[in-house]
């Protein structure tokens, strides 16, 4: 095998190759990423068993042939080379080589036979669509933050990606939930979706799609079957398992009945939860939140550390209320918002709370109260 390819385009394939591979694993071949040389393509395959990703870029092939190689080894070399650097990549089979030059560096990596190299199965996917990348990624994004991270619930260490009803009729759905917070994000059905089996998407695929999603004018293809998930660019395929379980029926979670609504900036709402939970012990970090006509105190009581408190003008006619909530995740939740305003709905102090972005039901937010 021998090529030579643009530093850049190869800095970009191997950097989404080795945060794929696992830095702990026990299987020597499972370090490495599989280059395949073919036309006027390079590939690089890289898997830790549950996600595999497969970057294709363009690359002048002399010698078509395929190898592996430290996927993290090959990435710090093309990180540490000079911008615009044309990097010329040859093998060795009988010696176990590969050569990396550019300019006047050599590099000389071990390499495993390509042959070991455990490749993903082939998979029937039951539904395939496409869909732009912001809504994916909007999707993905807002929802993130209240996967759990408790390795007993492994059902909830993912987003729920699924087909629902909503308001208006069927949308795509994703809902994340740890206990303590849910965040259920709607946009609207792309078509062929309809029939999608509902998934639960592991974490680190969450993270790894996403790099797959910057470009807002890209069509992603999206490929869903009981047990994989794939998502795919012209350049860049990545394919996973999802969580083998159950998603708990999340909507008996969802208050219907909150009737106590405040309104506030959600900018100045966020700065403000973090200012006084400046003084809060980091173990509870809880934020009193007392609201009465048009005006909420924030306030923070930690005995050992101090106290804080702060006033917002918020728009508010119910009766007096006071709950408490984890600042951690009052920050998480309202830096979510996109609109101005954030509205909370409130039933009792006790009982879950409601957060949407105004007047839009696309993304709503409940978040469980703490006692203060």
């Amino acid at each position: 095998m021998k090529l030579s390819i643009e530093r850049a385009a190869l800095l970009r394939a191997v950097s989404q190759a080795q945060s794929v591979v696992e830095r702990r694993n026990t299987i020597p071949i499972l370090a490495n990423v599989l280059i395949e040389a073919e036309g006027n393509t390079a590939s690089f395959r890289a898997t830790d068993l549950d996600i595999e990703v497969v970057d294709k870029i363009p690359a002048t092939v002399e010698r078509a042939g395929a190898t592996t190689v430290s996927a993290v080894t090959l990435h710090e070399i093309a990180r540490k080379l000079p911008d615009g650097a044309l990097v010329s990549i040859s093998e060795d089979s009988a010696a176990g080589r590969l050569t990396v030059e550019a300019g006047r560096s050599t590099f000389q990596l071990a390499t495993l036979p390509r042959e070991d190299f455990p490749v993903m199965t082939a998979t029937e996917y039951s539904a395939n669509f496409s869909a732009p990348a912001g809504l994916l990624r909007r999707l993905f994004d807002k929802s993130k933050f209240a996967i759990s991270t408790e390795e007993t619930r492994y059902y909830l260490n993912g987003v729920y990606f699924h087909v629902a009803e909503g308001e208006n009729g069927p949308v795509l759905r994703a809902v994340a939930t740890d206990g303590h917070r849910l965040a259920r994000i709607d946009a609207p059905l792309p078509d062929g979706a309809a029939g999608m089996p509902g998934v639960i998407v592991p974490r680190k695929t969450v993270g790894e799609m996403r790099k797959l999603l910057e470009n807002d004018e890209a069509e992603i293809a999206v490929s869903v079957s009981e047990t994989k998930i794939r998502f795919a660019t012209p350049e860049i395929t990545l394919t996973s398992k999802v969580i083998d379980g159950t998603f708990p029926d999340y909507s008996r979670v969802i208050p219907a009945g909150n009737t106590r609504r405040m309104e506030v900036d959600a900018s100045d709402f966020a700065k403000a939860v973090d200012r006084v939970a400046t003084v809060s012990s980091e173990r509870s970090r809880a934020v009193k939140m007392a609201l009465d006509e048009d005006r909420l105190v924030l306030s923070v009581n930690a005995p050992d550390a101090g106290a804080a408190e702060e006033e917002l003008a918020v728009a508010y006619g119910d009766e007096k209320l006071e709950i408490g909530f984890n600042a951690k995740y009052l920050l998480e939740i309202a830096s979510q918002v996109d609109r101005e305003n954030a509205v909370f709905m409130f039933a009792s102090s006790a009982e879950p709370t409601l957060m949407r972005e105004g007047d839009d039901l696309s993304a709503i937010y409940v978040v469980m109260p703490m006692r203060v």
